[in-house]
């Protein structure tokens, strides 16, 4: 079996995502498993649209229990780099083009802990900034094929209440 890649969170991304599976696990099991024995209850379990549905929600909702247990097993707490340098877990303002934009460079499950946008550390923009320093200038190659000029204004680490 193939090794799995480390997937790092902030702590409030996974604390969100543990959250997420003790409701999923817990109430949200139990309030589904209800609608599931009121359905069968009805009788006729081949022509009972409630039935279906509750089954479907519970399918539903034990897959993201799996996805969300595999992610949690994985989880790594990243520690983002200090201010100034560019990494995971760092929110860095970006000139692109002449265009002021703020980001947050790691996976995209810190969605869950963040109101900004997510650039990927293994996308074009993502790989070119990482490593890098306030201040400095990097081109990456655009999917349609441009050079594209990106300057890293300023780089600090992702603040907890983000």
């Amino acid at each position: 079996m193939a090794e799995e890649k480390p997937l790092l969170l902030t702590q409030e991304a996974y604390n969100q995502l543990k959250s997420e599976l003790e409701r999923r696990q817990g109430p949200i099991r139990e309030e589904i498993i209800a609608k599931v024995a009121a359905a069968r209850a009805e009788g006729d379990l081949s022509e009972n649209g409630g039935y279906q549905a509750a089954r479907e929600a519970q399918r539903k909702n034990q897959g993201r229990i799996d996805e969300l247990t595999v992610k949690l097993r994985r989880a790594k707490i990243l520690q983002a780099p200090p201010a100034g340098e560019v990494g995971n877990g760092s929110l860095v303002t970006l000139d692109v083009m002449g265009n002021e934009m703020q980001y947050v460079l790691g996976p995209r499950d810190l969605s869950v802990a963040t109101h900004y946008e997510i650039i990927s550390p293994e996308s074009p923009i993502g790989a070119a900034i990482l490593g890098t320093k306030q201040g400095d200038t990097v081109s990456y190659k655009a999917p349609n094929g441009r050079d594209i000029q990106v300057t890293v204004k300023e780089s600090k680490p992702l603040p907890s209440e983000a």
